[in-house]
């Protein structure tokens, strides 16, 4: 993983990772091939290689696995207010800036870093869904546009709605068995190039190769 390095283009040119001149990146780091996308906010997280982002999306304290695509506004682990407090407003943990005290309540931004989301490689994430904080989407798993994810995404499964449920798998159990076995997201660019075109068969894919 490499510290993502701000550029003028979210198209990679190169093997370095790519993010837009607009986009807000904190304490955050990014795989090869990488590609950030316009009005991203990324905070506390890692990207796997190859993973992109369209425009206005926001990832908070998210592991992201390989070759992920996120479209257009997902907003992954938004952040949470203090409901068991007198009041939800972020003066009693942001209360350096209010004047109410010489620091922030620690507390609150360690208890949001550590609701991390967790998503595979091979994701598809439509646009303008919602991950919410815990959640862990499998590899190869597909989210619709507009859902809200609250519950984990077993691999290779879509879900779609509010709240996200399940509708269909996308190939049959020994598919998705031989596709988690051979790891191909695992291959080195080498390998990738060399078996580049046999992607787009799946059953002699996994056959060849499970």
């Amino acid at each position: 993983m490499k510290h993502i390095h701000q550029t003028h283009s979210s198209i990679p040119s190169s093997s370095e990772p790519a993010v837009h001149e607009s986009s807000h990146i904190l304490n955050s780091f990014a795989g090869e091939w990488c590609s950030i996308g316009p009005n991203n906010k990324v905070i506390d997280s890692r990207i796997g290689a190859y993973t992109y982002t369209m425009d206005d999306v926001t990832i908070n304290y998210t592991e992201v696995g390989k070759f992920t695509s996120i479209a257009s506004h997902v907003c992954i682990n938004p952040v949470d207010h203090p409901m068991d407090r007198v009041t939800q407003h972020h003066m009693t943990y942001r209360r350096a800036d209010y004047g109410f005290a010489e620091t922030d309540d620690e507390d609150i931004f360690n208890w949001r870093k550590s609701n991390r989301v967790t998503i595979g490689h091979d994701v598809w994430i439509g646009h303008g869904a919602i991950v919410m904080k815990g959640v862990h989407i499998g590899t190869g798993a597909v989210v619709g546009s507009g859902a809200i994810v609250t519950k984990d995404i077993e691999p290779y499964t879509v879900v779609v709605g509010v709240p996200a449920k399940p509708i269909k798998t996308r190939f049959p159990q020994e598919i998705v068995d031989g596709l988690l076995q051979i790891a191909w997201w695992d291959w080195p660019r080498e390998l990738l190039e060399e078996r580049f075109y046999e992607l787009n068969n799946i059953n002699e894919f996994v056959k060849k190769y499970g």
